[in-house]
């Protein structure tokens, strides 16, 4: 998890679905450079969570590129040095059974919050459970909008 010391907001992320996966959107957006705030990341996330994101080639095939928590940071920390990033969440849904939850959250990623410049929309679909009185993402596969994929589920 994290060796720093746990921020009691931190803690809140964790009670409800909602405000976790904003949470994250928060950890990872920034102005190029910006440290971001991986220590939070990590608490958010069990520790043995993996992120998938789909990666569409050159001839437009796509492929599963597949992290753990860890190597998802290094693969991301160098576009956001050379690169102004903000993930905003648009619209959620969230269905709950038991322990186990499923959200689809939708987004926008623009160079500032309030920017009129559009980078990308996309999708994020991540599984949680609810343990050790706390939730926990437990997976998270995301897409982004493109000529012939739009986001249409509701």
């Amino acid at each position: 998890m994290t060796s720093s010391p746990i921020d009691p907001e931190w803690q809140h992320d964790t009670q409800d679905i909602g405000r976790l996966v904003r949470a994250v959107y928060a950890c990872i957006s920034g102005p190029a450079g910006a440290p971001r705030d991986w220590d939070r990341f990590r608490y958010l996330q069990h520790p043995r969570a993996t992120s998938l994101r789909t990666v569409v080639e050159a001839d437009g095939s796509t492929r599963a590129a597949v992290f753990d928590v860890e190597s998802y940071i290094a693969d991301v920390e160098p576009f956001f040095a050379s690169n102004d990033f903000h993930e905003i969440e648009i619209e959620q849904r969230v269905q709950r059974f038991g322990e186990v939850a499923h959200a689809w959250s939708l987004y926008e990623a623009r160079p500032s919050p309030d920017s009129p410049v559009l980078l990308k929309r996309g999708a994020n679909s991540i599984q949680l459970c609810h343990e050790h009185g706390r939730w926990w993402i437990f997976s998270t596969i995301w897409d982004n909008e493109r000529p012939g994929l739009t986001f249409d589920l509701w």
